[in-house]
């Protein structure tokens, strides 16, 4: 069967092929330089009385055509939509006569007057024809059929997750709720640059390539320098160099950007993502959250007009205020085990309770991480920030101005997958370098994922940088809870995939 279908497809390739030879000998161009449109498929269709009659110019690919000796119609699609298109041989001249070489996935222009057919669909009476790109791959249009009992049967579907992800130029002709996801992205990008520029903070750029990675625990995916002769790290974060610049006497600036992670892939984790890093002097991670309310809401009402939203079968409010519970208690209420005076066999004994494998070697904070991974987190469904962490989990941050063995920071969730993280960030240079030597032993101890020591950061803290607050905002998380979409590479245009083979 699969040979049959292979062999169908490249009989209609062929076969286009063939049309394309002969639009050729007709002296025709099936690949023009440019087109004017002035008009689109939901303008026309939005605004018919007052257009009714008048000229306009539509460019769009074809989705259906049915032709009827010297007359046809087709459905054309544009960047906003469809609109059925009236040709006629004696309208548009000569070229109707290349109309039959035309298939669905072509891509054409019409100048003609907006009209309304007998069965009442606004569409385009073409009184010129241009074709602007012959398609050589048909592309998949689903079929529906019912059946004499009435049942629906669905043929020819874009469906195969994997191929949609791999060639999403063919998912987005085809399954036209994929685009949307896409433009709603962008304006919640968008929203948020207008909700920081608002607020006076400003955007930056920082270096990708850098000799020493920091600002997350991450593997860096490494490179080479051939003039320099050293090795490059792709960020794993912009941290470091965004705290430089408070140091240098930038009150806020940001960066949305790219960082790479050479870590496992699954729904929520791709190795190239996007985030947000705000950092604001003479603030703390108390402050922050508020922000972080106000900026969510911000987006959800610009973008979406509302605060609910159905994700995954549940309501889900973003209004302020957001819970807010600290790591250490919630895990006490879930296991009864304060972690803090506990051993780590105390922890590794509650994680194998729970299934939980333990490679070894791992440090009392990644311990208590994962117990809250696997006890508290899958619970936090409605928005809530998780407070105060072990200060081995967070070497960038400053240590809780009460509590013991604690820092100051936060980490948002929602629906169980955390969406963003802060800190009150450490600005104690000799704090820090401590913190730094304490990583590097990690390092020394197999921790693959332990922050490098940054001498430069420790000299650049050492000139003075004022009480700070930091935060990073998963921009592809923000955007999957948003627009309900299941998995990272639903909002991602290219997500990593395996070679094909």
């Amino acid at each position: 069967m699969e040979n049959n279908i292979q062999q169908d497809s490249n009989t209609l390739i062929q076969r286009r092929y063939e049309e394309l030879n002969e639009l050729a000998k007709m002296g025709i161009q099936p690949y023009a330089y440019s087109f004017e449109v002035n008009s689109y498929s939901d303008e026309i269709k939005n605004n018919f009385e007052k257009l009714e009659g008048k000229d306009v110019s539509v460019a769009g690919r074809i989705m259906a055509i049915r032709r009827m000796g010297k007359a046809s119609f087709v459905h054309i699609m544009d960047k906003n939509g469809r609109i059925q298109v009236y040709l006629r041989k004696d309208d548009v001249g000569e070229i109707y006569d290349a109309f039959r070489l035309l298939d669905i996935g072509d891509i054409i222009g019409v100048s003609g007057f907006v009209f309304k057919t007998k069965t009442g669909e606004i569409s385009v009476h073409s009184k010129s024809l241009s074709i602007l790109s012959k398609s050589l791959r048909p592309i998949p249009i689903t079929k529906e059929v019912v059946d004499e009992n009435g049942n629906k049967q669905v043929f020819d579907q874009f469906a195969d997750k994997e191929l949609r992800y791999r060639q999403r130029y063919v998912d987005l002709i085809v399954n036209p709720e994929v685009k949307d996801v896409f433009l709603k992205r962008s304006k919640i990008v968008s929203s948020m640059r207008r909700f920081l520029d608002s607020n006076g903070y400003v955007e930056v750029e920082t270096p990708v390539l850098q000799p020493m990675y920091g600002g997350a625990a991450a593997r860096p995916f490494v490179t080479h320098h051939n003039a320099l002769d050293v090795p490059l790290y792709l960020r794993i974060a912009d941290e470091l160099y965004l705290k430089r610049l408070i140091v240098g006497g930038f009150d806020g600036v940001y960066e949305i950007s790219k960082d790479f992670r050479n870590e496992g892939m699954d729904k929520t984790h791709n190795p190239e993502f996007t985030m947000m890093e705000l950092y604001v002097a003479f603030k703390d991670y108390e402050w922050m959250m508020c922000f972080v309310e106000k900026m969510v809401n911000t987006i959800a009402q610009d973008v979406f007009n509302k605060t609910e939203f159905e994700i995954e079968g549940k309501m889900i409010s973003f209004k302020a205020p957001w819970q807010r519970v600290s790591m250490v208690d919630s895990i006490k209420e879930k296991t009864g085990l304060d972690v803090l005076k506990a051993t780590s066999s105390d922890i590794i004994a509650e994680l194998k309770k729970r299934g939980v494998g333990i490679k070894g070697g791992e440090s009392k904070g990644k311990l208590i991480d994962e117990l809250f991974e696997v006890t508290v987190q899958p619970e936090l469904i409605n928005p809530t920030f998780v407070t105060d962490y072990p200060v081995e989990l967070s070497p960038l941050a400053k240590k809780h101005r009460t509590k013991e063995g604690l820092v100051e920071r936060f980490e948002g969730f929602v629906l169980g997958r955390e969406i963003c993280n802060a800190f009150s960030e450490l600005n104690d240079p000799v704090d820090q370098k401590e913190r730094f030597e304490a990583q590097g032993k990690m390092i020394e101890e197999g921790d693959d994922e332990a922050h490098q020591i940054d001498e430069d950061f420790v000299r650049a803290l050492e000139y003075g940088m004022p009480p700070t607050a930091g935060l990073g905002i998963g921009i592809d998380r923000l955007v999957m809870l948003l627009t309900s979409q299941p998995s990272i590479r639903d909002v991602i245009l290219f997500p990593q995939m395996k070679p094909e083979k």
